[in-house]
């Protein structure tokens, strides 16, 4: 099998003004309504059919040769964030961690806290219970580092916990990190919550390239956005049944010890939940060289994607994780456009090829003598060519 495919041009203005567009809405795991509003708008104006699940996850269709949804895309919309645990007698706000993230990197951190009234929207900023160096001298820096420290302070004329709750503020209501997201003139982009809106910014910029160019897909892809991959449960739901493929995409943790870089794609071979898929992972990083993007193999310790959660469900996929170079993930974020475009380029000629294995991938079971081992490599794909596979049942 040869997987013709070609290397669409990619819209960098729309790629640049749709991130930052995600990172100015808040979308904290479980409040998540307003960036789903704003991804099916994007989507639907793309003209690609789409739904939701009753939680919200977002399914869209990208139909291809074959008559069944073959593989998928998954990426997620929901960003780490806080929670309100008990507003305090001095008319401060204890909070707690939504995901997993440090109180080291919200110390300072300007806020939106959110209601149960949707019209009563408050800001504020997390700081240290001891924060004025000229009251608590030394003290600032021995306090120590964690939720217990901390405090939210609202921009708003309160004193005590009644001031508090007159505001309508109350235990349970969100706390959202503010994104404050820039754009350097070296194409650096600064940013909270980059994990995970560059990837989605790079898939919704994927699916334009693919419509603005007409290209052929081999198989039938669904692109699903899930809500609450901070939080353990990201594509639990919503997949399509016949799935031989699903790709996560994510950050890639760019730190010392780590391959990933800014300015690079990833191809993730394993994560805290074991290895990704060889074949398919492979055939990415393969995808990646025919069309000279850019891109290196990485394993991460202290990780795990919307791809496990789909594993733990049940899933009967291949599974593989692509992504992009993050500085700093879930503390003072940052990625590279360089990055994010090659990114783009290889989910959009990954979604042309074929199957990995196209003949045993379509079906669910087969005999022995057909499984594909070791020895037996995926056809190397071949670069620009609109060549597509034919759908074979």
């Amino acid at each position: 099998m040869a997987a013709g495919t070609v290397d669409a041009p990619v819209d960098v203005e729309y790629l640049t003004a749709t991130l930052m567009e995600l990172l100015r809405t808040p979308s904290p795991s479980g409040r998540t309504d307003a960036v789903m509003q704003l991804v099916g708008q994007r989507i639907e104006a793309l003209g690609v059919p789409f739904d939701l699940t009753r939680r919200g996850i977002l399914r869209a269709t990208l139909r291809g040769r074959t008559d069944v949804v073959r593989r998928a895309v998954v990426v997620h919309a929901d960003t780490i964030g806080l929670m309100v645990k008990r507003v305090k007698d001095n008319g401060r706000l204890e909070v707690v961690p939504v995901g997993s993230h440090s109180a080291r990197f919200s110390e300072g951190a300007h806020v939106t806290i959110f209601t149960d009234d949707f019209d009563a929207v408050y800001t504020g900023t997390v700081l240290p219970l001891k924060s004025s160096g000229h009251t608590f001298g030394d003290e600032i820096d021995t306090q120590g580092v964690g939720w217990e420290v901390v405090e939210v302070r609202i921009d708003e004329p309160v004193g005590t916990a009644a001031d508090v709750r007159a505001l309508g503020v109350e235990v349970g209501d969100f706390v959202a990190l503010d994104a404050a997201p820039q754009i350097t003139r070296a194409g650096y982009v600064k940013s909270r919550h980059l994990d995970d809106k560059a990837g989605l910014a790079a898939c919704l910029t994927a699916l334009k390239a693919l419509r603005d160019a007409d290209l052929p897909l081999a198989v039938t892809a669904q692109f699903l956005v899930t809500i609450g991959e901070e939080v353990g449960f990201g594509a639990t739901h919503g997949l399509a049944p016949d799935l031989a493929e699903l790709v996560a995409v994510d950050n890639a943790v760019v730190a010392e010890g780590q391959t990933s870089r800014e300015d690079l794609v990833s191809v993730g071979m394993l994560d805290m939940t074991g290895p990704f898929d060889y074949h398919l992972s492979r055939r990415l990083h393969a995808l990646a060289r025919a069309h000279g993007i850019p891109a290196v193999r990485d394993v991460y310790r202290h990780y795990r994607s919307d791809a496990a959660p789909a594993l733990e469900a049940g899933m009967e996929a291949r599974a593989a994780l692509l992504g992009f170079g993050l500085e700093s993930s879930h503390g003072h974020e940052r990625t590279h456009l360089d990055g994010l475009v090659g990114l783009t380029r290889l989910l959009v000629v990954y979604l042309q090829s074929g199957l990995t294995f196209d003949e045993w991938d379509r079906a669910e079971h087969g005999d022995l003598a057909d499984f594909p081992s070791d020895s037996v490599q995926p056809a190397q794909p071949e670069p620009l060519d609109r060549t597509v596979v034919p759908d074979r049942g």
